[in-house]
């Protein structure tokens, strides 16, 4: 199986105390900020690896995984410890996030899946930076390919991807034929949550909790992996950026607490200040 995932490089959402608002409100200003790979995103290649592999032998990879970024040149980092954890290569579009949108960047990735030619594209479920959850359906859209979003589980078939998809209440299981593009949630990580009957993976196989760490002789050998640079103009063609962000502000200063005698107040406040009830 090959196997293309999506990276997004994000500003650190435990640190989104240090996020500065330009002064003319026009940008957000990243000075400081620290960037790694969104979170989603580090569960999707986790889902590959598991996918690519029997388990009891992870340095061997049964297939192929390929991993995917638009960014500027500072993202290698992100895709080199992306091949560290067992990517086979890698491919950087050079675009900034002010020339991107969930549009583009769906366009972009159906050309590099047309030259690839992945069994299955995979993406977590949405960016924690825009939150915006649009790349994965306008992609499948553009490739006409099945989908699976919110998955939770993934057992693979003969031809197939057994999905347990997260929706309100349980589990929704779908088979979707390959190629498709799936969108992974949080349980995707799991011990039991993969599962692949074409690595000769063992029934009940489980694998730790969580994403993989890269030892440092790893890291060392990703250096000499190979990461391939692409012009974003000659992905998407004449495709312009069709989202505007108008304007940015933080959120109003928030009052500080009242204490209340009695229940009667509380109400009181509840009605004629918090306009609640």
């Amino acid at each position: 199986m090959k196997v293309l995932v999506a990276l997004k490089r994000v500003a650190d959402p435990d640190n989104a105390n240090k996020v500065k608002v330009s002064a003319a409100g026009d940008a957000i200003d990243t000075t400081g900020l620290e960037w790694k790979t969104n979170p989603f995103d580090e569960y999707a290649l986790e889902a590959a690896l598991r996918l690519t592999e029997n388990g009891k032998t992870p340095k061997k990879r049964e297939g192929e995984v390929v991993v995917v970024t638009l960014g500027p040149k500072e993202s290698e980092t992100m895709l080199r410890a992306a091949l560290a954890t067992g990517a086979d290569r890698a491919i950087r579009i050079e675009a900034t996030d002010a020339e991107l949108d969930g549009r583009l960047v769906a366009w972009a990735l159906k050309a590099v899946v047309a030259a690839e030619k992945p069994d299955l594209i995979l993406l977590g479920k949405q960016a924690v930076d825009g939150d915006s959850n649009q790349v994965g359906q306008r992609l499948a859209e553009l490739l006409d390919f099945p989908m699976a979003t919110f998955a939770a589980t993934l057992h693979e078939e003969p031809g197939a991807l057994l999905v347990g998809r997260e929706v309100d209440g349980g589990v929704l299981t779908l088979r979707v034929t390959l190629p498709a593009v799936v969108t992974v949630d949080l349980r995707i990580v799991a011990p039991t949550s993969v599962f692949s009957k074409l690595t000769a993976m063992e029934a009940g196989f489980k694998h730790g909790d969580g994403v993989r760490f890269a030892p440092l002789p790893a890291i060392m050998a990703a250096k000499k992996k190979p990461l391939d640079v692409k012009p974003l103009a000659e992905l998407v063609g004449g495709a312009v950026l069709a989202t505007k962000y108008v304007k940015f502000e933080r959120p109003a200063q928030r009052a500080g607490g009242a204490k209340v005698k009695d229940v009667a107040e509380l109400v009181e406040k509840l009605a004629s200040v918090s306009k609640v009830i």
